[in-house]
């Protein structure tokens, strides 16, 4: 009775751990984001990802020397995108942008994106629910 008692608990135990970790594993931005603060680069977009979970831009980016950088900018599900308008081929090849997100805590030139403002000056939202207490202040939209 001793080792089943043992073997159901050690089961339990093993069942809820594993659930747990996937839970804690997705959705943690603010560890990868710096989200006290957003930040705006002009670029050029080299190509789209429409996937699931979520979507990325990726833009060549001139820094304060002249020299490109490859920037990658994380945005929200195709679905997430769709509800706000955009369709697989919202952003080609060649388009100049302007990205407004959140970077990435270690310097790299990544983001979380928050919109993009299109060189005949249209903005497109992202969709992309921020954490509550964000640099937006108060709640994370409603989706």
């Amino acid at each position: 009775m001793k080792v089943y008692l043992a073997v159901f608990s050690a089961v339990a135990v093993f069942l809820l751990l594993s659930l747990a970790a996937p839970t804690y594993a997705h959705h943690g931005i603010s560890s990868w984001f710096d989200m006290s603060h957003s930040v705006s680069v002009k670029g050029i977009v080299t190509s789209f990802d429409w996937t699931n979970p979520h979507s990325y831009l990726y833009a060549d980016v001139k820094d304060a020397k002249g020299a490109i950088e490859k920037w990658t900018a994380e945005m929200a599900s195709p679905a997430m995108l769709k509800r706000s308008g955009w369709r697989s081929d919202t952003l080609k090849a060649g388009d100049e942008i302007t990205l407004v997100g959140k970077t990435s805590k270690d310097g790299k030139p990544m983001m979380l994106l928050e919109k993009i403002i299109l060189a005949n000056g249209q903005e497109l939202a992202t969709g992309q629910a921020l954490p509550a207490g964000t640099a937006e202040g108060g709640k994370a939209p409603k989706e």
